[in-house]
């Protein structure tokens, strides 16, 4: 199975063999143990739950406790997708992927707060001469006119509102380097969140 839970530390850059900067971010990957593994026979589709972290033995309820037994106090607790069979207690590390290999990478994005509509739709605004008082950063008319929404306002029509704080997926980001004795993974790009976020990196 090629898939682990991970923890954004920052952004940093390396550099390949003839010089160049590749930007990539840094994600620290803690030993994730396979918690339970799931079958199409007995629960209707094939996954494999795995843990990661530690929290105190007082934040942890007693269904969680007899779930985790002797493997530990687990802070994440996340299910990959697979067909494959591993053990309960089996150890995965940032060796399951190899440099150069293509994963997708998911995690739950920066809030921004309430924004406007330039901001979180990418709208242009009004025209900054001609006559336009206060109303630069407006979003215009939200209304039906001419009968195309039935004069009142459509649904999903984009306003302004919360910003951010949403499971975003990138795909195809390279692994430019591995240390296996840091457990570390370096990915070239940019990847969801900010520091400290759980991310889900699947190959």
């Amino acid at each position: 199975m090629k898939a682990l839970l991970g923890e954004k530390v920052n952004m940093s850059q390396i550099f390949d063999d003839v010089g160049n900067v590749i930007p990539v971010t840094l994600i620290r990957v803690w030993p994730n143990v396979v918690l339970q593994a799931r079958t199409k026979e007995k629960d209707g589709y094939g996954a494999v739950q795995v843990g990661m972290g530690a929290r105190r033995p007082k934040n942890i309820n007693k269904a969680q406790k007899g779930h985790f037994e002797d493997l530990g106090n687990f802070r994440f607790v996340k299910e990959f997708r697979t067909d494959d069979t591993l053990e309960r207690g089996a150890k995965l590390d940032v060796s399951v992927f190899a440099e150069g290999d293509m994963v997708k990478v998911s995690g739950i994005s920066k809030g921004k707060g309430f924004q406007g509509v330039m901001k979180r739709h990418g709208f242009h605004g009004a025209p900054a001469t001609h006559g336009t008082k206060h109303a630069h950063r407006e979003p215009g008319s939200i209304g039906g006119s001419g009968g195309r929404a039935g004069g009142r306002v459509a649904k999903g029509i984009r306003m302004a509102g919360r910003m951010g704080g949403d499971r975003v997926t990138v795909q195809n980001l390279k692994i430019a380097k591995i240390d296996v004795d840091t457990n570390m993974l370096a990915i070239k790009g940019a990847v969801p969140g900010r520091r400290g976020t759980l991310l889900e990196i699947r190959g």
